[in-house]
């Protein structure tokens, strides 16, 4: 049993490697008794019911009513999916719980928290390096849920493609009154990322910058192109200035006059 392959299947499914083996030999056998495939897969015989019982619970394995009691192996297809169902599960209670949580006294507390920090800190060091393609697309997503009056993204169509709120996020601020300006390539895919969604799109001709300004106050730029850099490297420059985002916002806004 290749050491690489137990150590894919342990990452994917959620095993030990106690768990991993007994499963494996079992899929190969089909049915079998905890101490036979004990033997097969040097896990020790000890820990060979408890392992069965644990793949049991967790769906990888049914347990046949014999003597000597034996087990089968789910089709790995099916754990899949009753994996999926768990995870979306489990998750989607955590975002109720979280959800739920806003409206508590300690959610109240943790925003004084925050607000009581953010006036201690002077203007001049409100900026900061987000690093990480998730980090980035979750800090887009933040400045964009939070802002009140205007959005100019220039973006690539995997960067929209990648934010999976995105389009969600948008709309919500389109719903206030938030005046939104996006400039990619391939508009035509743009548009189909956001489900043809009204906002203001145009194509950037003769390539683009990654950047997200939000209410002439907060601006972040991306230092590399999405397609030369690796996503856990990738980085961006957060900036809190008036003053830059303004000075930014009227070129960009001279420049969008200029494109079809």
């Amino acid at each position: 049993m290749n050491d690489d392959y137990v150590e894919q299947i342990k990452s994917k499914f959620g095993l030990n490697q106690y768990e991993a083996k007994i499963w494996l030999s079992l899929l190969s056998k089909g049915i079998g008794a905890a101490g036979e495939i004990s033997a097969e897969s040097n896990v020790p015989r000890s820990r060979a019911y408890d392992v069965m019982e644990s793949l049991e619970k967790k769906g990888f394995v049914i347990l046949k009513m014999s003597k000597p009691i034996k087990y089968m192996a789910v089709n790995p297809m099916d754990v899949i999916e009753n994996l999926k169902k768990n995870a979306i599960t489990k998750a989607q209670k955590h975002s109720d719980a979280l959800e739920e949580f806003k409206s508590s006294e300690a959610f109240k507390e943790l925003s004084l928290h925050y607000n009581s920090g953010v006036k201690s800190i002077e203007p001049s060091e409100m900026s900061g390096m987000v690093k990480g393609r998730n980090n980035i697309y979750s800090k887009i997503e933040s400045m964009i849920r939070n802002s009140s009056k205007s959005i100019i993204l220039s973006a690539s169509p995997n960067d929209i493609a990648g934010m999976a709120h995105l389009k969600s996020e948008l709309s919500k601020a389109k719903k206030r009154g938030v005046g939104v300006k996006i400039l990619a390539p391939e508009s035509s895919n743009i548009l189909n990322a956001l489900n043809g969604e009204a906002f203001g799109i145009k194509n950037s001709i003769n390539g683009f910058s990654r950047f997200l300004i939000t209410d002439d106050s907060d601006i972040l730029f991306l230092l590399s192109n999405d397609d030369e850099v690796h996503p856990r490297h990738d980085a961006g420059l957060w900036v809190k200035s008036p003053s830059f985002a303004k000075s930014v916002n009227t070129m960009f806004n001279h420049m969008w006059e200029r494109l079809n």
